[in-house]
């Protein structure tokens, strides 16, 4: 099996399991899991910018002379993303369980399932360009997906579902995302894919900037803002460093 194929499904099914793995958050104290889950998103959201940034952005450009067009892909992921959300009436949730408002069941599991698709396409992408590269990318993208999963899986549960199918449809729609590295892949032997690369620089402008950092921003106590602003921080840093 080619390297960055095997290497795609290998992070691909990682990301699955993260899945997994936020469900068994569900049985940490509420009280921990109030006090740091969103100091834990802060830093996902300064990652994904990062990400964008210091190392999408840059390896997207690189493919080609036609910034313009590039940045008009940057701009159709962001819009792309801003129109699923729009469409299925529905966010990503990083609050506690207790704290969430009961969505639709399959219409999360919908949501999660392309979003995960299109996350597995831009991932791929710059794992075709640049497995360095898509391995940090990869990081940003799982910092994100833990918080989320834990939020996912409480919304599941308070829809109706016992914790174990919870656990079992989390997992397969996220199997989604090693599908869409697949396609990257596959797609990416006959065409440049860099156009891709900008396309998940643009997805991960948008869930950082309209869907993590506006949910952290809020806060009653000064030490509050002032722990998720360090978190954010550090994770911007950990990227930038990550470039070099």
């Amino acid at each position: 099996m080619d390297t960055t194929l095997f290497t795609i499904l290998g992070f691909g099914v990682l990301m699955s399991l993260i899945a997994v793995i936020g469900g068994l958050f569900i049985f940490v104290p509420e009280a921990t899991l109030k006090r740091w889950l969103l100091p834990i998103v802060s830093f996902a959201a300064g990652s994904l910018l990062g990400g964008a940034f210091f190392h999408m952005l840059p390896n997207a450009l690189a493919g080609t002379e036609l910034l313009s067009q590039m940045m008009l892909w940057v701009v159709v992921g962001f819009t792309v993303f801003f129109a699923l959300d729009q469409l299925l009436e529905w966010h990503h949730c990083h609050y506690t369980p207790s704290e969430h408002v009961q969505p639709l069941g399959p219409l999360l599991l919908v949501a999660d399932g392309a979003h995960n698709l299109l996350g597995g396409l831009a991932i791929g992408a710059i794992f075709v360009v640049d497995i360095r590269a898509g391995i940090v990318a990869w990081v940003a993208a799982a910092l994100h997906e833990l918080p989320q999963e834990i939020g996912d899986f409480g919304a599941m549960v308070h829809a109706g579902y016992s914790r174990r199918k919870a656990i079992v449809y989390n997992f397969l729609s996220a199997l989604t995302f090693p599908l869409g590295g697949v396609i990257a892949y596959v797609i990416g032997q006959s065409i440049n894919v860099h156009f891709l690369v900008a396309l998940g620089a643009g997805n991960f402008l948008y869930i950082a900037a309209a869907d993590l950092i506006p949910e952290v921003k809020r806060s009653e106590r000064l030490q509050e803002t002032g722990l998720r602003f360090v978190f954010f921080i550090s994770g911007v840093s950990l990227l930038f460093v990550a470039a070099f």
